[in-house]
């Protein structure tokens, strides 16, 4: 069973790229807009963890994390809000916070934390006996078995090619250059002027569409590089 997180965010930018970054990490996950439909969630499922906005409409995020208390202690918290004063950080952790990310955070920070607090509680996205899966709209990677698949469909993938896709899935919100790409991917020096990059995402391309005719998975940022495509 996946780790179950609840996003209690109220700005719809930053709910979804969390949501779409959990959900490729191999988290399931639920979003809550204000203190009030998180509580709904919290009485309906028990979460693994919280994301927790401190700025919430309805009932403010200090005011929820006592109901998480109240209600279970075993439950992750991870607060996240502008207010940077050690007085606020500390009070927060006081009342039953696992950890406090002062925004704006950093993606890979935030992931870290997490895994750190669910490992404290005994909770991970890998558990023992299930494969490691990226996923990301309708494609699932198993990197464990060097599988892919797009609406369930198996698709054939060159080593280099599956890193590629790999890389950018990991971190779908992230637009990688083609430096990034291929020292990570060939382990070797970026010269500037090698066209393999490219010709290793057209064919990542072309295989998708030959699944998925109708979706653009991978996105070319002009001047800088590629990412994920999110919708």
């Amino acid at each position: 069973m996946l780790p179950y997180i609840l996003i209690a965010e109220d700005d719809n930018e930053i709910n979804g790229m969390l949501t779409e970054l959990l959900e490729s990490r191999g988290y399931h996950t639920k979003s809550a807009y204000s203190g009030t439909e998180a509580l709904l969630y919290l009485e309906k499922e028990v979460p693994c963890a919280v994301l927790l906005d401190l700025m919430l409409p309805g009932m403010t995020g200090e005011e929820l994390l006592e109901r998480i208390r109240e209600k279970d202690s075993g439950i992750a918290v991870i607060v996240s809000s502008a207010r940077d004063a050690v007085d606020t950080r500390v009070k927060l952790l006081r009342a039953g916070a696992d950890d406090y990310l002062v925004k704006p955070f950093d993606i890979e920070e935030l992931l870290a934390r997490l895994e750190a607090v669910l490992r404290r509680k005994g909770t991970s996205p890998r558990q023992e006996g299930e494969e490691k899966r990226l996923v990301f709209r309708d494609i699932v990677m198993e990197p464990d078995r060097h599988r892919v698949t797009v609406g369930g469909q198996e698709i054939a993938l060159t080593r280099r090619e599956y890193l590629i896709l790999e890389l950018l899935i990991s971190t779908p919100q992230k637009v990688f250059t083609r430096n990034n790409i291929f020292e990570s991917v060939w382990n070797e020096e970026f010269v500037g002027e090698d066209n393999a990059v490219n010709v290793h995402i057209s064919n990542i391309r072309q295989k998708l569409a030959g699944v998925n005719p109708s979706e653009t998975y991978i996105q070319t940022v002009w001047g800088i590089g590629f990412k994920m495509k999110t919708l």
